[in-house]
């Protein structure tokens, strides 16, 4: 499984979720965020207010904030590579990077169970 690293704009708080005047964007961000460590994918978040140290000691980090600023941020990182910068992924996204599937394992139908789990009639 690929490790996912975030590395946000300075926020207010960890997730940004915070204050009067919440994002919409960052709250299904954070749910999708929730989602994908439940099905045990390896997250590291980190805030350019609360963090700065890991985006000064991250030379692929470094060098996007030289080239870019603070502005292009959000930056995603997957194995260490830029995956997504400027905006937050979709949760099929981090399915596809993780390796994993956005149905869960108990929804997978067999092909000849038809819609209603093999019953003749729905």
């Amino acid at each position: 499984m690929n490790a996912i690293q975030i590395f946000d704009p300075a926020m207010c708080c960890n997730t940004g979720v915070c204050g009067v005047d919440v994002d919409q964007q960052l709250v299904s961000f954070s749910a999708d965020l929730d989602w994908a460590k439940a099905q045990g994918v390896e997250v590291e978040r980190y805030n350019l207010a609360q963090q700065p140290m890991a985006f000064a000691e991250n030379s692929v980090v470094k060098a996007f904030l030289e080239r870019s600023g603070a502005e292009g941020l959000p930056l995603i990182l997957v194995k260490g590579e830029i995956a997504l910068t400027g905006r937050y992924p979709q949760r099929a996204e981090l399915a596809r990077w993780a390796g994993i599937s956005l149905l869960p394992v108990n929804a997978a139908l067999s092909p000849d169970a038809g819609c209603c789990g093999g019953k003749k009639f729905c």
